[in-house]
This record gives structure tokens, sequence and C-alpha cells, in this order.
């Protein structure tokens, strides 16, 4: 009996010597091996990879397509052909729905619907008006003495649906550059004048001008954490040939919120 417990004793012993082994073993193969030592530690309690590829955010680690909400946008005119412009204004949401598609590698593609406003400032002594033939022109303010004339404004208003189609590529953590081609429903147009004369004010506003309805503008952005700058070129006529100024190839540059 005693002989069979001695060998019993040392059969246990080798036992727990070679699970010994055996752990250390593995241990070292880990260690010698990043790939599988970086496996090890990128999975959670659940056994799930959490991973995350350099392009990616929390939200994107999955989803290849989105309906989204983005781009809104203010911005200041800096180049205009019409030397009686004095300043042009611009504000909208470049998208208030769109499709997007995240390839999860920093590229988007999204075609979307959003509105924009476009505000043009006359200089003074200038004011808009319309004629019997439905043009708009330039005039100075009904008075003999212009310098009376206090609080003056006329501007130059459209509304419109856009329709951009737009990529967008993340150079490092956080920073996108985005292009973007938009095509424009011009749908309102309005010319809105004011002023005061011996303490009396005078607002004129007309509707139903002749503006082009159809035109393209190109638009570029630089976002770090999707805010940052952006650049708009509007290449096509504000007004159909015949019935008004001359305004197009203009550039406008502002913030971006949200692209």
């Amino acid at each position: 009996m005693k002989k069979i417990a001695l060998i019993f004793a040392a059969m246990l012993a080798m036992a727990q010597m070679n699970a010994a082994t055996s752990d250390e073993a593995a241990v070292n193969s880990e260690a010698s091996n990043p790939t599988i030592a970086t496996a090890t530690q990128s999975e959670d309690e659940d056994g799930e990879s959490i991973y995350q590829h350099t392009f990616k955010d929390d939200s994107e680690r999955t989803k290849h397509w989105a309906i989204t909400t983005s781009g809104f946008y203010v911005g200041m005119g800096v180049k205009h052909n019409w030397e009686t412009i004095n300043n042009s204004f611009e504000v909208g949401m470049l998208n208030f729905i769109a499709v997007s598609y995240n390839s999860l590698h920093g590229q988007h593609l999204s075609l979307g619907a959003g509105i924009h406003h476009r505000s043009y400032s006359m200089k003074r002594p200038n004011m808009l008006f319309r004629d019997n033939a439905g043009v708009v022109l330039t005039s100075s303010y009904p008075s003999e003495n212009v310098d009376k004339i206090k609080h003056r404004s006329s501007n130059l208003n459209m509304w419109t649906v856009q329709f951009p189609l737009q990529f967008s590529q993340r150079i490092v953590k956080k920073l996108d550059i985005t292009v973007a081609g938009i095509l424009n429903w011009n749908a309102f147009a309005r010319v809105d004048n004011h002023y005061e004369l011996n303490k009396t004010d005078y607002d004129t506003r007309f509707k139903g001008l002749s503006q082009n309805k159809i035109n393209f503008d190109f638009m570029g952005a630089l976002t770090w954490n999707k805010t940052g700058v952006y650049c708009r070129y509007s290449p096509g006529k504000f007004f159909k040939d015949g019935f008004g100024p001359e305004i197009k190839n203009t550039w406008t540059v502002g913030f971006v919120l949200g692209i």
C-alpha cells in the first residue's frame, strides 16, 4: 500500500509540473507574438472584438447606411461681378434630410435636400426697382436731397431648395475634407426696400422676379470634429437674360457646423 501511495503522489506531482510548464509556454508564446497579444487584449468580457479602425468612431463601427441631418452654415460674399452690390449674406442647412453611406474607412457619400437663403445688399445711394416690363434696375432714392434719407436699405433676397451630392474623406482623426456639387431650385425671390424721410418710414417690396429657377453651385469644407470653414462658388446667373443685372461667378466663405 505504501508503494502504491508513493507512486500516486509522484504521478500527481508530475502532472502539476506539466500544467505549470504549459501555462508558462502559452504566456511566452503570447508575449513573443504581438498579433496574438493584441487580439487577446481587444476582446471585451463578452468575447466581442473592440478593435476600432483609425477612421472610425463609436457610432460608425457597424453602420454603413443612415438617414442624417447635417451642414448648418452661415457665410459672407467675398466676390461679386456687379459693382452695385455692397455685400451679400447667406445661411442655410445643406441637408435637412439625406441618405448617407459610410465606408467605415473614412469615406462618406450622401445625397440629400436642404434650404438656402442668400441676400444681396445694394451700395448707397442705389436702390432696386422694377419697371413696367418686369426688369429689375437700380436708381437713386426718391428725394431731391438724398442726405435727408435715413435708415435706408435695399436688398435682393432669394430662397432656394438645394440638392447636394456630397463626399467626405477623413484625413486624420476628426479632420475631414468635404466637397459637394449642389443642384439649386430657386423657388422664390423678392426685393425689400426701406428708408426714412421726414420721420416717415417707407417700405416697398415686390416679388415675382424673373430669376433662373435652376442653377448649380460647388462647395468645399474643411472641418475638425464636424465644425469648420467652407467656401461656395456660384457660377450661374441670378436673373434670366434681360430681366436684371448680371449677378454670377460669386464666392462665399463662412462657418459650417455638423457637416
